[in-house]
């Protein structure tokens, strides 16, 4: 990356004059802007705008949602982050993880792409958005330290692999329907290998190629921006599309006409429901007021119809995976005069649906396969996908549909997005905030990430989150402030109200394999070594993490979250049994361990070393090891505990001192403590355990606290083989 021109920013000077106006509107730092900065972020917002506009689409895609409400999510939560957040490069907008969260989590309970299932993600955007912003309110922005940075590391490398596999169908032209378990839906796209669609291969290795050739070669080229222009002008030269549509009729097959039939029933009654529940929800609104038995009444009949949908919704995710599972083709109608209105061939023919190991085709036979059931009708690919029709003009303002039962479903999956993507985007805004020496305040960058949601939720926008990859060419095209991301944000409104139509030829091969290369470098197994070298306990946690991960897809918040509670079980049982270390006197002077390295101790005192924090979790085990020490040392008359590795110390640990001092002394051994921390000494005078160990016990280093022990039991054999020179104690 180049080195960015501003090394201070106006943030910076604004928030060091403690400016009130300021801190409320965190983009009056820009101003007044200079012409350079003006003309570098301009030139920057560019740059990552032609990154975004097919990314957008390909996330979307990702997200299971149709692929224009990427650019949705492209343009007001891009604006609004920059606007209130306190990085100056950090690109805010639709990212992979967050994306394949959201059609893991939604993927249950509405089918993919459908109105449920975007009107579910908008629900999802404003909690995610909601949570931020409370957390960035209430300053508790050091609550994502309970997702480890090992944990992280292994969800995102799952993460990545379960990406990049998700898109193989769409890379291979085969439209599969997803299941509640990830690899049997890899293992059933690996079953239809003969039915790959291999121009629409050809399409998506050819956009990776250049995207790789781009990034090796003319790194500070829109390589995305060049696949997808060139893509898309040979798919409209050669009518790469291939799609049709058919009444349930058409279909030979009895099996799958019966299974279409019943889905079209399934979706029929559910819209029936539907309207039930609204008639029941508006009765219940006005009898909570009259009577409370007819209140209870109506929420029973509510739940009744609700739990039938659910049932439905599920039912029909099966049938639409069994639909999509026949391949077909397509045949003359033999009739004369028929009027049955199946696929219309190139030569005018009308045809009827076969399945296609009953007929004997050619080759270039075409195989069609069931892609959405519409009505009394079935819309067909043939392998030739597109963008399609993408609606032009802004997104519909208003407000998400929300309900209790939505909130309900995804509250689990809205705190593991948030925090999540509040991760990565201030881990990103960190690492350019260290090349660019601005501050970067956690809380600010909360509060900016979840207006942003918030933002999008108003505007048919799935949840955001800062993305590395354009992030580092705002910073790469001299961005010196969030106005660069102001300016991408109105460039995807340019799109959308006037370059829409230019991207209907896009083959969804191409977006899937622009989402494979964005992934390639989320999968780390180098920081997972790492972590293991580091410490046993972080690498277990994303071995687990990357293995639960991977398990459980698509409930991929399951994995996160059995990963961050093992991290927490694993860190909670390192602090439950701390390092204690009867010490001995080193020949250089030192004291440490006696254990480790053999050292003689003296018989009549112990001296132990506490390194950690006493609190109620770890009160038993020191309390053991100090009575432990005592039995190995039955002439000992006195017990001294180094205290300059006790952090800190709770109502447990005072109270477990007091009870040592109390044992030891009816058994005619003193306890004595030395080099204690000051909140530790401040804690013992307020509690008046000071007081009861006795001034004349406690010492300010090991020292001279061995020394008054020697004479007070005028041994100097104690302080000839324990004592040191000042300050020299250590384990």
């Amino acid at each position: 990356m180049a080195a960015n021109p501003s090394p201070r920013s106006s943030f910076d000077r604004a928030a060091a004059g403690g400016g009130r106006l300021v801190r409320l509107f965190p983009f009056l730092r820009w101003w007044p802007m200079r012409r350079e900065t003006l003309y570098a972020d301009v030139i920057a917002g560019v740059s990552v705008a032609l990154v975004l506009v097919p990314q957008s689409m390909a996330y979307a895609q990702l997200a299971g949602m149709p692929p224009y409400f990427g650019l949705y999510a492209a343009f007001l939560p891009v604006i609004v982050a920059a606007l209130w957040g306190s990085s100056n490069q950090l690109a805010t907008g639709p990212a992979a993880v967050p994306s394949i969260l959201i059609a893991s989590s939604l993927a249950p309970l509405a089918a993919l792409g459908s109105e449920a299932f975007v009107a579910l993600a908008i629900v999802l955007a404003f909690m995610v958005g909601a949570i931020q912003l409370l957390l960035g309110l209430f300053r508790l922005g050091k609550v994502v330290s309970f997702l480890s940075h090992p944990v992280i590391v292994g969800f995102t490398s799952a993460a990545a692999i379960i990406i990049a596999l998700s898109q193989l169908n769409k890379l291979l032209g085969l439209p599969i329907g997803r299941s509640s378990m990830f690899l049997v839906d890899v293992w059933e796209m690996m079953r239809q290998w003969a039915d790959v669609h291999w121009p629409s291969v050809a399409f998506g290795l050819v956009a990776m190629a250049i995207i790789g050739g781009f990034r090796r070669w003319l790194p500070k080229w829109p390589g995305v921006l060049v696949a997808v222009a060139l893509t898309t002008c040979v798919s409209w030269a050669i009518d790469f599309e291939q799609k049709a549509s058919v009444p349930t009729g058409a279909v030979e097959d009895a099996r799958a006409r019966s299974i279409a039939t019943e889905f079209q029933a399934a979706k029929a009654r559910a819209l029936t429901l539907d309207g039930e529940i609204a008639t029941l929800e508006k009765s219940l609104a006005q009898a909570a007021r009259e009577s409370g038995t007819r209140a209870a009444e109506l929420r029973y009949q509510i739940e009744l119809r609700q739990l039938e949908r659910a049932d439905l919704v599920r039912e029909n995710v099966v049938r639409l995976r069994e639909l999509r599972s026949f391949a077909f083709v397509a045949l003359p109608d033999p009739r004369p005069g028929s009027a049955l209105d199946a696929v219309s061939g190139r030569d005018g023919a009308i045809l009827r649906l076969a399945p296609a190991p009953d007929v004997a085709a050619s080759s270039n036979t075409v195989r069609w396969r069931v892609k959405e059931v519409s009505g009394e009708r079935l819309l067909l690919s043939g392998g030739g996908e597109v963008v399609g029709f993408i609606p032009p003009g802004l997104p519909a303002f208003a407000p998400p549909a929300l309900s209790w039962d939505a909130l309900r479903a995804l509250l689990s999956s809205a705190l593991v997005i948030s925090l999540v993507g509040f991760v990565e985007a201030i881990s990103i805004a960190k690492a350019i905030a260290a090349k660019t020496r601005q501050r970067v305040d956690a809380n600010q960058e909360l509060i900016g990430q979840g207006l942003g949601n918030l933002a999008g939720s108003f505007s048919q926008a799935f949840p955001t989150m800062g993305s590395f990859s354009r992030s580092a060419v705002n910073y790469s095209a001299g961005a010196r402030s969030g106005f660069a991301s102001v300016t991408t944000g109105l460039l995807i409104l340019l799109t959308l109200l006037a370059l829409t139509p230019l991207l209907y030829h896009l083959p969804q091969a191409v977006l899937a394999g622009i989402i494979m290369m964005a992934v390639v470098n989320l999968i780390d197994f180098g920081a997972m070594k790492h972590a293991w070298v580091a410490h046993r306990h972080d690498g277990i946690a994303a071995c687990v993490t990357f293995i639960a991960t991977l398990a459980l897809a698509p409930a991929l918040d399951h994995g996160v979250l059995t990963g961050a509670a093992l991290a927490i079980g694993l860190y909670l049982y390192r602090t439950m049994r701390p390092r204690i270390a009867v010490l001995g006197r080193h020949a250089d002077g030192t004291l440490r361990d006696a254990r480790l390295h053999g050292l003689p101790t003296s018989e009549h005192l112990v001296v132990l070393r506490f390194d950690g924090s006493l609190y109620f979790a770890n009160v038993p085990y020191f309390e053991d090891m100090v009575l432990e020490a005592l039995a190995a040392h039955p002439t000992v008359r006195e017990v001294l505990i180094v205290g300059d590795g006790l952090n800190s110390i709770d109502a447990s640990g005072v109270e477990v001192l007091e009870h040592l001092v109390d044992r030891l002394r009816s058994g005619g051994v003193t306890m004595s403590l030395c080099a204690l921390k000051e909140q530790v000494t401040e804690v013992l005078e307020r509690t008046g355990l000071t007081e009861k160990i006795g001034p004349q016990h406690l010492f300010r280093s090991a020292s001279s606290a061995i020394e008054a022990i020697a004479t007070r039991l005028d041994e100097p054999t104690v302080a000839s083989s324990l004592l040191v020179t000042p300050g020299a104690a250590r384990a």
